[in-house]
């Protein structure tokens, strides 16, 4: 059975430890100096927050975790269904874990992650390349990402 993720970026990792354990009434599943994850059955989520310098505050991607290979290539297939490009990370080291992940974008960038968790870690892990998938500003809110390359030309349509 397939659990939603939300990883959202936090000023204060104690101040939101405290807030989150009272709002989900429990404590975290997993707790780091800098990163803690709830694995709620109800509702069915995986919620991780992380306290990194410089990294943006609140939601930083979304995603799909599975438990199996089979799911995983279930996930994988819808992915590639949407036509949008894929990342398809692989074996990685991400949040303190052991995965398997891919990452796709919607149309206005907003960043997801499919993944299988196949262990622990005791590093929070690299980066993938987010900036091959979505809009820079976009990229470089989601947790494992690495500041864009070079900034794309302002804009001069109707939103610039």
């Amino acid at each position: 059975m397939k659990r939603f993720h939300v990883h959202v970026g936090v000023t204060s990792l104690d101040q939101s430890i405290a807030f989150y354990s009272a709002l989900f009434g429990q404590e975290p599943s997993v707790t780091k100096r800098d990163y803690a994850k709830w694995m709620l059955d109800d509702p069915r989520i995986n919620f991780a927050i992380s306290e990194k310098c410089g990294a943006a505050k609140g939601v930083e991607h979304l995603g799909l975790q599975v438990e199996d290979q089979a799911e995983l290539g279930e996930v994988y297939a819808a992915l590639k269904a949407a036509d949008r490009p894929v990342l398809e990370e692989g074996a990685t080291t991400c949040c303190y874990a052991q995965s398997e992940k891919s990452w796709i974008a919607d149309p206005d960038g907003v960043v997801w992650e499919a993944f299988l968790t196949t262990g622990d870690s005791t590093v929070y892990g690299g980066n993938p390349e987010l900036h091959q998938l979505a809009s820079a500003n976009a990229a470089a809110n989601a947790c494992c990402a690495p500041a864009p390359q070079a900034a794309a030309p302002a804009s001069t349509g109707c939103c610039g």
